[in-house]
């Protein structure tokens, strides 16, 4: 029993209780427990941000000095550029891998299950070490006929400088992951669908293009949010390429000065304030991808806002 029941009368479904009955008043039932235990967890939150806050050996002072830094500044822009460009390129290569997977030509699906899990099975740091050292095995990389005449001719260390291949070790690897994550949204999508758009006379792609990838897209959305905010923190593994994003920015820092901690603290921050925008970006292009299977979407927190400004400017009467 989660109430105790001070009258033994049934409800009345709204309408007025009949002359002679008392209505039921519902009493909650009381959790002191839970209370003592809220209570605890407050004080013990209470207790660490106290103590990290208040430790002088943070040196918040040092953390204000470098938190508009320049430099960092720059490395907070170049993460964010790897950021955008690595899921374009994900998010492309997945969708092509995700076709082809799902393709009736063998051989296409075969190569698509290969690059999956090739770029799956390695570790992302060996990726980008190995695009960073490609000249090492590839000096020149030209355009031509196989086994023949050479067309254009490229010097390879001029070709795939240090951002270019942090693009195309980030990019392809994610889009390994972009393509199973694709593959489930197609799939969650009826098949009759795609049998009733045949008959009306569509191809396979215009299929793919108008019925099948805009319903999936309430699947893949989530999943891709998730992959922009873990690929936000990944780009920190470019500093093995010298790539000068902001986790590097910061290590040049704190070289000089040797204060870590502070600086560390920095990126930390950057860290959150980045995610923290994509997370309310994911949020809305969430609610934009379920207009469709919920009838009422959750409020946001604008809306809820407002209505909350609005019950109190309500007069009273």
């Amino acid at each position: 029993m989660t109430a105790q029941m001070k009258s033994a009368t049934p409800p009345t479904s709204g309408k007025e209780a009949p002359a002679g009955s008392a209505a039921i008043e519902a009493v909650p039932l009381r959790r002191p427990g839970r209370l003592i235990l809220c209570a605890a967890l407050l004080f013990l939150l209470f207790f660490l941000v106290e103590g990290w806050a208040t430790n002088p050996r943070m040196q918040w002072h040092t953390v204000g000095e470098f938190l508009f830094a320049p430099v960092v500044i720059e490395g907070l822009g170049t993460t964010l550029l790897l950021t955008v460009v690595a899921m374009l390129i994900g998010v492309v290569g997945g969708i092509v891998l995700a076709v082809l997977r799902m393709s009736d030509n063998t051989l296409l699906a075969r190569i698509s299950g290969l690059y999956i899990w090739v770029f799956r099975g390695t570790p992302l740091l060996v990726q980008l070490l190995f695009w960073y050292f490609l000249s090492a095995i590839v000096p020149r990389i030209g355009l031509g006929i196989p086994w023949g005449p050479t067309f254009v001719e490229f010097d390879t260390n001029l070709l795939i400088t240090q951002l270019t291949a942090a693009f195309l070790g980030l990019g392809l690897h994610e889009a390994a992951y972009m393509g199973e994550i694709v593959r489930a949204g197609i799939t969650s999508v009826d098949g009759g669908q795609t049998e009733a758009a045949h008959a009306l006379g569509m191809t396979r792609r215009q299929t793919l293009r108008r019925i099948v990838l805009p319903q999936a897209l309430r699947v893949i959305t989530p999943p891709t949010g998730n992959q922009a905010i873990s690929m936000l923190k990944t780009t920190s593994l470019v500093f093995a390429i010298a790539v000068p994003e902001l986790l590097t920015s910061v290590q040049g820092i704190y070289s000089r000065t040797f204060q870590q901690v502070p600086l560390l603290t920095v990126a930390c921050i950057w860290y959150l304030v980045a995610t923290s925008v994509l997370n309310v970006g994911q949020y809305y292009l969430e609610r934009r991808f379920t207009r469709g299977s919920l009838r009422d979407l959750p409020p946001t927190a604008l809306q809820r806002l407002r209505a909350a400004l609005a019950t109190k400017q309500e007069p009273r009467t």
